[in-house]
């Protein structure tokens, strides 16, 4: 046996990560879905176990990919899995377009169409779903996530642990000027993002305003 490579989650994202990282293997290399909550007995054509059951295998190397969406979940378990000196995986998918400029650091999730066009710095265990895009002269913190068909347009600082939700657009900055998603900000589904978002503020609708009661019965 050449490899094994967990991923671990065995819930939505894990299934969807599985074809991918099937596709980037060879065939004496062997996936494990990793989950310490789980019931299940096996996954596609995988295991399920426990992190300490996978700890014990005896296998040439070990690899892991976070399938996790939550980002601060993502760096406890990114960084548990260093400890015991197990290796992170990259995962991109064969029609992603990368243009010229990027840097990326270990731990990444792109999955089908996504974009990266030029200029572009992304930290740790960066997580970019489907048709997802990140236009030129971006900075993503560590952590970051983005659901399926957001638009991140150029000249945006995207901050630690942040997610932005499905279909979400976020603004182009400038220059001089970048638009800025706070660290550990959240970004709803569907909100287009006009303006700067402050730390760990939640955001919602078309322009995206803070998620607070009285806001909601504004929109309603």
């Amino acid at each position: 046996m050449n490899a094994i490579y967990g991923i671990y989650g065995a819930s939505g994202y894990g299934k969807e990560v599985y074809p991918l990282l099937k596709s980037q293997l060879k065939n004496d290399d062997e996936i494990i879905f990793v989950d310490d909550g789980s019931d299940l007995d096996s996954l596609f054509e995988s295991k399920v176990i426990k992190y300490e059951e996978f700890l014990s295998l005896n296998s040439k190397k070990l690899f892991v990919i976070i399938a996790i969406a939550d980002g601060k979940i993502r760096e406890k378990l990114t960084n548990k899995c260093l400890n015991d000196n197990i290796e992170l995986y990259n995962i991109k998918a064969s029609n992603v377009a990368e243009l010229i400029n990027i840097k990326i650091d270990s731990g990444y999730i792109l999955n089908p169409f996504v974009t990266l066009t030029s200029d572009i710095k992304i930290g740790k265990s960066f997580q970019a779903n489907l048709y997802s895009y990140v236009a030129h002269d971006c900075v993503i913190g560590d952590y970051v996530t983005f659901a399926p068909s957001v638009k991140c347009n150029g000249n945006v600082v995207i901050e630690d642990f942040a997610y932005v939700g499905t279909g979400a657009i976020i603004k182009q900055g400038k220059t001089n000027k970048p638009l800025k998603i706070g660290k550990g900000a959240i970004v709803q589904a569907g909100s287009f993002v006009t303006k700067n978002v402050p730390n760990g503020m939640t955001v919602f609708g078309n322009p995206a305003i803070e998620l607070t009661k009285e806001n909601l019965k504004r929109r309603m």
